[in-house]
Parts: structure tokens; sequence; C-alpha cells
């Protein structure tokens, strides 16, 4: 990926929309610009799970602006993610597609613990060096993360169902505060920590660190509220809860710090940081001015300078499944090969890379079993969660690694046109590397005319290579069977003395 002078985050998150822009300098960033609009998308997600039209006109016309601001970038320099909302929202598609076009720029939607790794990669970048294990809350509008991790890389990833803004909206509905809701939230956010508490809790780290400005903005109410002398401990937060009790309403208290587009979701934040601080025995808090965006910014940085996390998960994936690496790179350069051929002067941008990650993981789902192991291989990657893609990029992934083998009808029909090129580069190399050894393959020559392809092999190394040419005529009436023609000359000329069965 070519290196930008100016890039951009966009932050979707359920509470606020950010946009933060930066010029960059090697392998660091400067900022410039940076926008912010409490959207509150996440209020808008109605007990069908459904994005109400309210919640989607305010967010298309914050990123309608945010688009004036970013108009003239190179598409290459902007990274917009959208966070749990945008996971849960079953409309996100329809609503995704509207987003895009008032942004003017792709946007992904990434699972939780891909959120959580680009919040610490943020946090991380804003904290004094230090070998200490440092865990990270972050309590966004609709989940909070928990990152343990030294340095610049995390060593546990969670993303917790809970959020300033649903909790605020389910148990003090009005603004009203009262025990009851208060205890009932504080249960709520319990059973959700409980899971991760052995995990988590002080002794697995030395640093208690809060990202988001939920955190930060309750630090500062703390602080100038007399009820702390800088970190967020348990005794200040108890005080402060025991203030908006006797106020009763949010809508009827003043605290010093406390923004008016932040005072509707303090109480529900609050709740939840008061049982992260109990359950995890957190004595204090110190509030980072890192998060996801500046996170985002120093991912795009590692993609410029050839560290992108992807590649990292790939290699991961591959020693996890025991992937035969050979084998998955031989592919992977025999599949590059045809596309290039296949592509011709019209290759998709990204169409390399997504190809060659398919190659390497095509086999993962072997030791799920060897029988359909296409669909095992397709599911892990749909399914797991993977450092560096979005959820877009996985499906697209997992379409590539369903379609390398076997029949062709269902998949073919949602392939988007640019993709099946992938698929046919994919497949072929996979059938011509089927031997499993390095081989001196003879001159192939490409020729698309339509939806007819030629495929001119050396017939002298088709007649001693029986086996391959078997599998050749196999993947042709595959295509045929979906109303494509692929021919390769010679081919049908070849008498084998006993038809070879080629097993699953």
């Amino acid at each position: 990926m070519a290196e930008q002078s100016t890039i951009a985050a966009v932050d979707l998150g359920s509470n606020s929309f950010h946009c933060q822009i930066a010029r960059v300098a090697g392998e660091q960033f400067f900022p410039l610009d940076s926008l912010r609009e409490p959207v509150r998308l996440g209020a808008g997600l109605g007990k069908d799970k459904k994005l109400d039209d309210e919640s989607q006109e305010r967010a298309l016309a914050c990123l309608a602006r945010f688009g004036e601001r970013l108009r003239g970038f190179d598409p290459h320099g902007v990274r917009a993610i959208g966070t749990n909302t945008l996971r849960v929202a079953k409309n996100s598609s329809q609503f995704m597609r509207r987003a895009r076009a008032a942004l003017g720029f792709p946007i992904e939607v990434v699972a939780g613990r891909e959120e959580a790794r680009l919040i610490y990669l943020g946090v991380s970048h804003s904290l004094p060096a230090s070998r200490d294990k440092r865990l990270v809350v972050d309590i966004g509008g609709g989940s909070t993360e928990c990152i343990i991790g030294t340095g610049y890389k995390p060593l546990k990833l969670e993303s917790l169902f809970m959020g300033c803004v649903s909790y605020s909206l389910r148990y003090f509905r009005d603004g009203r505060v009262t025990k009851s809701a208060l205890k009932e939230a504080d249960l709520a956010a319990r059973a959700e920590l409980e899971p991760i508490v052995s995990s988590y809790i002080r002794g697995n780290w030395q640093q208690a660190v809060g990202s988001s400005g939920t955190i930060r903005s309750l630090a500062e109410i703390l602080q100038l509220c007399g009820h702390t002398d800088g970190p967020i401990t348990l005794a200040g937060l108890d005080r402060l809860r025991s203030q908006l009790l006797r106020a009763g309403n949010m809508a009827a208290i003043e605290l010093p710090g406390l923004r008016p587009d932040r005072q509707p979701v303090l109480i529900g934040g609050l709740a939840i940081l008061y049982a992260v601080l109990d359950e995890l025995n957190i004595d204090e808090m110190t509030p980072a001015t890192g998060a996801m965006r500046q996170g985002i910014l120093y991912d795009m940085l590692g993609r410029f300078h050839n560290h992108d996390m992807r590649d990292v998960t790939v290699e991961q994936f591959m020693q996890r499944y025991h992937v035969d690496a050979h084998q998955a790179r031989r592919v992977a350069t025999f599949a590059a090969t045809l596309y290039e051929k296949l592509a011709g002067n019209t290759p998709t941008e990204d169409a390399p890379r997504m190809l060659g990650w398919a190659a390497r993981l095509h086999e993962i789902g072997i030791p799920v079993a060897y029988s359909g192991y296409h669909k095992h291989s397709a599911y892990i990657v749909s399914n797991a969660d993977m450092p560096g893609f979005s959820r877009d990029e996985q499906e697209r992934l997992a379409s590539l690694v369903l379609s390398h083998r076997r029949s062709l009808k269902k998949s073919w029909e949602i392939l988007p046109e640019q993709e099946r090129a992938m698929v046919l580069a994919l497949r072929l190399a996979v059938v011509l590397c089927r031997a499993r050894r390095d081989t001196r393959f003879p001159p192939l020559e490409v020729k698309i005319q339509g939806e007819k392809l030629r495929l001119a092999f050396d017939a002298a190394w088709l007649e001693v290579n029986p086996l391959t040419a078997t599998a050749l005529r196999e993947e042709i009436a595959e295509w045929i069977r979906i109303g494509h023609e692929i021919r390769v000359p010679g081919l049908d000329d070849i008498v084998l003395a006993q038809e070879p069965v080629l097993a699953d």
C-alpha cells in the first residue's frame, strides 16, 4: 500500500462519531484536525434490533459533514470503522450503503476483539514506554473493551455487551436515578464481567488505564468535585453515585466538567465503571488520551510500512491449524501468476493480497475433517476473531476459500463479478499443485473471450501427468455446469490406460 502524506480515521461509535486527521512523518503522525459529534447511534437501536429512522438521519448528516472535510483525500488515506451498534443492528447493511455514500469512502464494521485491538494500539502509543502489563478499559456507547497488554502488544482482548448509551436507556429511563435502577445496572454489569474476572483481576497486570470519553469525563468530574486527587477510585465513584442519587434525575444535576451532550449517558457509564473497578479489584485507574481513532491511524501506518496485522494473523492461523506452509505458498504463488493473466489490465487493487491470504488459509479446515474441509475452512475464516480484518474482509475471504473446490453452483451466484477471476485462479492453482511438490510447469497461455477461457498447455506435459489431466477434466466439467466454457487444447486427445478416480 502506498504511503500517504495525510491520513484520516473515522470512528462510528455507538455514542459519538469521530474524525481524526493527521500528517504522516515516517512511522509517526501529527494531528492536524479533529471532529466529534454526539450522534448517539446506539439510542436508535430498538427492541427489534433495528436502527430507527431518526438515528440514521443523524448519522448520515454527520457523515456528510465529515465527508466534506475529507473531500479530495486519497481513498487509501481514509479508514472508517463501525463498532457495536453496527455489529448488532439487523438493518445495518441497508444503513451502511447510505452511510458509505454520505461519507464518500468505504466503511468497515469490525468484530469486538478487533475493536479492542485498535483501542489498545491507540492507548499504548499515548502512554510512556513501560515493560509492565497494563489493563486498558474502554467504555463505549454499546460495548466495553478490556485488554491486557505490554508495550504495543495486546495479550488478552475481550469485548463485553454493555455500554454507556445502552445502560442509560435500559436502566435509567428519562434520566431517573434510583437505588433500584443502580442495583439492576450494577448486577447486569457484574454478570457481563463474570466470565473474564479470573483472567483480568488484579495480579494479571501492574497498571490500570481507562480510555474513552466516558472514563475521561468521569475522571475530570471526580477531580473537580473533590472526590479524588487525579486517578479514578472506587471510593470517588461511590461518592459521585450518592450525589446523583440525591439529585434523583440527571437533568436536575449540575456537575463541573460535565458537557451537556454527555449528561444523558453518564449514569450508565458510571454504573459500568463502578462494577469494573470492584470486580477486577482495581485500586485506581488512570485516564488515557489515546483511543480507537488513534489506533486506526497507527494501524494504517503499519500497512504503509508492510507491518500489516492481517499478514501476522494469517501466519498465526496457518500455525494454529497446522497448515502445510510449503503447499500453501506453492498454491499462492501459482494462483497469483494465473490471476495476473486472467485479470489482464483490470485487476482489483486489493485482489492479489486477498487471493494470497485465501490460498494460505484454504486448508485450515483439514484438522476438523478432510471430508468437506473447504466448508470447515470457510466457517473458521467467517466466524473466528481475525485481528486486522474487518467483517466484510472476512466474508470475502470465506467466500473465496469455500469456492476453491467442489461445486460452484451456489457460491457463483453470490460472488461479485470482480472476484470470479480470483476464484478461477485459486481453483486451477489447487488442481495443478495437487501433487504437493515443487514442479516445473510448462509455459501456460491464457486467453479469455467473454464466457470462454482457453488454457494452452504443452500437450506432452499433460501426457506424462495423467492425474493432473483428469483433474483438469473434472474442473472443466464443473465450469460447464455453471455456463462457462474452458478449453485446454490437446486434453481430450490424451488417452489414459485407466482413468483414475479422484477422491474427495
